[in-house]
């Protein structure tokens, strides 16, 4: 009888909704201080509203640059170092130093946003490329030269957990707002980070959860002088 061989057990899939849940589901209900490494992502910047084709179309581009990598041992290539994995959400990087605010109320189609979705550790330039040749068969050329390659790193944020509709994520930066003056922080930079946890398609608006990050921030001038005294 031949000798049986121990199969390896194949590496578990990848689940950054259950091994990362500090960067995306805090267990806080309220904001949460928390240091934030570097990422590596596919970015694409633009402008206008979040209701545009053009916004549908980026959306749409980085999915497919995104699962063209997580799909590509089923097309003949495996990367090395490649794990089973879930893709990760959605991104974007809002600048809010716009003339945007007109009146107090918030006019969508001048909007600033970074647009990203994350990639994993074994990710290299070589992958990069590779996923980009093939997303020439589907996507505009066009929109493709605006897609990069770029690493992150957000380090000492303040983070909270969204429930509603995106027209009422103003209620809970008035509560992040608050938690940076009771903690000594201000803003350098009037970007905020919005991590898309729910397919508003799918969900009610109530029940839509975003996860809003502030981030590029400093002790307030205050809080220095205290600390030296």
């Amino acid at each position: 009888m031949p000798k049986q061989t121990e199969k390896k057990p194949a590496a578990a899939k990848y689940e950054w909704r259950k091994t990362e849940k500090a960067f995306y589901l805090p267990k806080e209900k309220g904001p949460v201080r928390i240091d934030v490494p570097e990422m590596k992502f596919f970015v694409v910047d633009g402008a206008g509203s979040p209701d545009s084709e053009e916004f549908q179309a980026v959306v749409g581009l980085l999915y497919t640059l995104s699962y063209t990598v997580r799909m590509m041992p089923k097309s003949g290539w495996t990367p090395p170092g490649y794990q089973e994995y879930t893709v990760f959400p959605l991104e974007g990087v809002w600048r809010m130093d716009t003339d945007a605010w007109q009146g107090g109320a918030l006019d969508k189609t001048k909007l600033k946003y970074r647009l990203m979705i994350r990639q994993p550790w074994f990710v290299t330039p070589d992958v990069v490329a590779r996923a980009m040749e093939s997303a020439r068969r589907k996507a505009p050329a066009d929109l493709l030269e605006r897609a990069s390659f770029e690493s992150y790193t957000d380090g000492p944020s303040v983070q909270m957990l969204h429930v509603g509709s995106y027209d009422t994520e103003p209620e809970t930066f008035a509560a992040m707002n608050a938690f940076l003056k009771e903690n000594g922080l201000v803003r350098t930079e009037q970007v905020h980070r919005e991590i898309y946890l729910s397919d508003p398609r799918r969900v009610s608006p109530e029940k839509n959860r975003t996860l809003l990050r502030f981030f590029h921030l400093n002790a307030a001038p205050g809080a220095q002088n205290a600390a030296r005294r």
